[in-house]
């Protein structure tokens, strides 16, 4: 049985049992981390399995859109950006074949349509934010800009970022950096330090069952679909999501569609500057802004995945997906099954990074439930909410 390390604040006994529990899974020897905070403090702080300690970096994949959410949120919140402006007012290339009318707001909430390329990218290419932006921009959507949504899974970060830079003449990492990660000691990173590189685990393929295969086998992706698309498999060689999340270059330049590399506990103290109070200093997002980026924009079937799913700008609503979260509750999974949010309504937040892959996790992989019912729960009790 994996052994569980690390520290919970008292009322919080209840998440370790039940962190303890999904500890023991074998499907999940790559090893995890857990991280709550709770009115500002880290009242949850544990990790399991061979190799991974609290402060293990790992691959975290797409909660990266998260974060660049958080800073295009900022970014409105300070005027320095405007929902409603076209796109093509800051990047006047973007209006190509048809995308003149797609708003800040349509493209925060999936509804753009410009997944990638004909042909896709290298990984060396998807390394590179501007590269993927800037062929983006010349490539017609693949639906009629606002007319639909789909999960534009490595395609949201380029063109956030590239707007973002266009309309501030600095880059989503630069304002994180500034912004976020260096006054709040928040150990998750938009371009890693080579003198970090060494705390670095790689990410784990999943270890699929006989029915898992034969699911897969099943079910494969059409070359022409939109999800072939977005996931850029038909590019020679296809996308492989391991060698990117433990690719040096990506883990450099930090590619703001999944290429951020962290902890639990750092990306934890991110989403707990936004849930309240932290360090003496007021939540990052007014409450407004909050209610603007958490509401949803996007529902329904999305075209690209064929599920049933839902986003606000960049970040992705919660309420829903976990019931007991309170309704402003944002935040963002992770391909291997990783999920951070804050919940300003308890002024609490919660990330889960585990190191391989679950199988179909990447809206958060199935213990989140268990594990997020456990920590509202305790919070709810010493709130007096129970």
């Amino acid at each position: 049985m994996t052994q569980v390390h690390g520290t919970v604040a008292s009322g919080f006994e209840s998440v370790r049992e039940e962190f303890a529990t999904v500890a023991a899974d074998e499907a999940r020897d790559g090893g995890a981390q857990l991280a709550v905070y709770h009115r500002g403090e880290l009242v949850v702080d544990l990790w399991g399995g061979e190799g991974v300690d609290g402060d293990t970096l790992l691959a975290l994949y797409s909660s990266a859109k998260g974060v660049t959410a958080l800073v295009a949120a900022l970014l409105v919140q300070d005027g320095a950006l405007d929902l409603d402006r076209e796109v093509r007012s800051y990047w006047p290339e973007f209006a190509a074949e048809g995308k003149g009318a797609v708003t800040v707001r349509e493209l925060l909430a999936h509804r753009a349509g410009a997944l990638g390329v004909t042909g896709g990218f290298t990984l060396d290419e998807l390394a590179d934010d501007r590269l993927v932006a800037a062929r983006i921009a010349a490539h017609a959507p693949y639906w009629e800009p606002g007319t639909g949504h789909g999960y534009h899974a490595l395609s949201f970060g380029a063109l956030a970022g590239e707007v973002v830079l266009r309309a501030t003449g600095r880059t989503v990492q630069d304002h994180y950096a500034e912004r976020v990660r260096e006054p709040y000691g928040a150990d998750y990173h938009l371009g890693l330090p080579e003198e970090l590189k060494a705390r670095f685990r790689p990410a784990l393929p999943v270890l699929r069952t006989p029915v898992q295969e034969a699911f897969e086998a099943e079910h494969p992706v059409a070359p022409d679909s939109l999800l072939a698309v977005a996931f850029d498999q038909q590019a020679d060689p296809p996308f492989d999501i391991i060698a990117f999340g433990n690719s040096r270059a990506v883990h450099a330049a930090s590619p703001l569609s999944g290429g951020g590399v962290g902890t639990a506990r750092g990306l934890a103290r991110v989403y707990a500057a936004v849930a309240g109070e932290l360090d003496g200093r007021p939540p990052l997002l007014k409450p407004e802004t909050l209610a603007e980026f958490s509401r949803v924009h996007s529902s329904g079937t999305d075209l690209v995945t064929g599920e049933n799913n839902a986003f606000g700008l960049g970040f992705v609503p919660l309420a829903t997906r976990y019931p007991s979260l309170g309704p402003t509750a944002v935040g963002h999974s992770g391909a291997p099954g990783t999920q951070s949010l804050a919940d300003p309504s308890r002024t609490l937040s919660y990330s889960y990074a585990r190191r391989r892959f679950g199988f179909l996790a990447g809206p958060g992989a199935p213990e989140n439930a268990r594990l997020i019912r456990a920590v509202t729960a305790a919070a709810d009790r010493l709130d007096g909410r129970a």
